[in-house]
């Protein structure tokens, strides 16, 4: 007796959008427009998708930024060739860390809030650690000197791309450089001494020095 046959399953229809381009056309928005112009509408638009097609790649605007870390660690982070001392291979790891980020500052936005990580820069976190551990701190004591290494990583980051910003936006006098003008030197001796000169010391790029006495301080502190 002749077995019925088995229905042919049709291929589907091939997705309109693939991961690759929403990742890349949500790359384009932030780092033209900043993340907070980045919605799942908004990205739905510019593929010419809908959001609905978007949630079939992504859960959500969280998970995007998430896609969105890793492709650009996984780009942009190279793994330094590390020193034999504990205290300068931390200094190694972060400072790479920071030229990587300071080259696309919408990333310290993300980062900043703390909960969102990119899990191919967490070799850079091991060195880190492992180094504070290595100069004699206990792994609690490493893992919050990681976090006041961030913290004065992703805040120097911060402030210097704000304060570039406002130097691009015109030549007007800055409300910094009013206050300075206008110092009591009775009151305020050293800032009035210095205030001629405060906005280009105030805007060198000191971070490797401070980071190098950041790293020394916890490495005496434990």
């Amino acid at each position: 007796m002749p077995q019925p046959s088995t229905p042919r399953k049709t291929p589907g229809r091939p997705p309109r959008i693939s991961r690759e381009e929403i990742i890349g056309t949500a790359r384009r928005i932030v780092t033209e427009e900043g993340v907070r112009k980045l919605t799942m509408r908004r990205l739905a638009a510019e593929i010419g998708s809908t959001p609905m097609a978007l949630y079939h790649h992504v859960r959500d605007k969280e998970e995007l930024l998430v896609l969105l870390l890793d492709d650009y660690a996984a780009r942009e982070l190279t793994r330094p060739e590390l020193p034999d001392h504990p205290r300068e291979r931390v200094v190694v790891a972060a400072a790479a860390i920071h030229e990587a980020l300071a080259a696309c500052p919408w990333i310290v936005e993300v980062l900043t809030a703390d909960d969102l990580m990119s899990t191919s820069a967490l070799w850079f976190v091991e060195q880190i650690v492992d180094g504070l551990v290595e100069c004699g701190l206990s792994l609690d004591q490493a893992v919050h000197g990681y976090r006041a290494i961030w913290y004065y990583t992703a805040g120097e980051i911060v402030v210097r791309t704000t304060a570039a910003r406002r130097r691009a936006d015109g030549d007007r006098t800055t409300y910094r450089e009013q206050v300075f003008a206008d110092l009591d030197p009775s009151e305020l001796p050293r800032l009035a001494q210095a205030a001629d000169r405060w906005a280009p010391l105030t805007a060198k790029d000191t971070y490797k020095d401070g980071l190098r006495a950041l790293v020394d301080g916890l490495a005496v502190s434990r």
